[in-house]
């Protein structure tokens, strides 16, 4: 392995806060890791059901496909989750 490919193994983590209504949880994730992966943990350790939660950033809405480092999040970023609404038009 050469020199540069062992640098790029090293790739800083970033520390990013999700909040759901008060109760904050903190992930360490790769920047181009997929949000996806992210949004799972987030749901299992609110002990919720997967696909429960919205997850937004800086007011948009988070595609699961994403990375951290596309969006250029930087550490202790701070991610909102929201429950998903069903329902509600009206009959």
């Amino acid at each position: 392995m050469s020199h540069d490919e062992a640098l790029e193994d090293v790739k800083p983590k970033l520390n990013l806060t999700i909040n759901f209504e008060g109760q904050h949880i903190t992930v360490k994730v790769k920047p181009h890791m997929p949000f996806r992966k992210i949004f799972e943990a987030a749901e299992k350790r609110f002990g919720k059901e997967p696909g429960t939660f919205r997850f937004v950033y800086d007011g948009d809405r988070l595609r699961a496909e994403g990375t951290p480092a596309e969006l250029g999040m930087e550490e202790n970023d701070t991610i909102d989750a929201i429950l998903q609404q069903v329902g509600g038009g009206v009959e």
